[in-house]
């Protein structure tokens, strides 16, 4: 699924909801950095996490 993971992309964090929504900076084997608008940039390993990608009609 990370694979799917392209810069511009928005996600969530499945276990940290309250970081909000996040877009996908980069995407480098397999350590995707995300800016979430409540925590920030993160960089979260794939292979732990499985972030949520946002559906287009699930955008605010």
């Amino acid at each position: 699924m990370a694979a799917l993971l392209e810069p511009g992309m928005l996600v969530r964090h499945p276990d940290q909801a309250d970081w909000g929504l996040g877009q996908v900076q980069s995407n480098i084997d397999g350590k995707v950095t995300v800016n979430f608008e409540h925590a920030g940039k993160v960089v979260i390993d794939s292979k732990r996490v499985f972030l949520v990608p946002l559906l287009d009609s699930e955008h605010p």
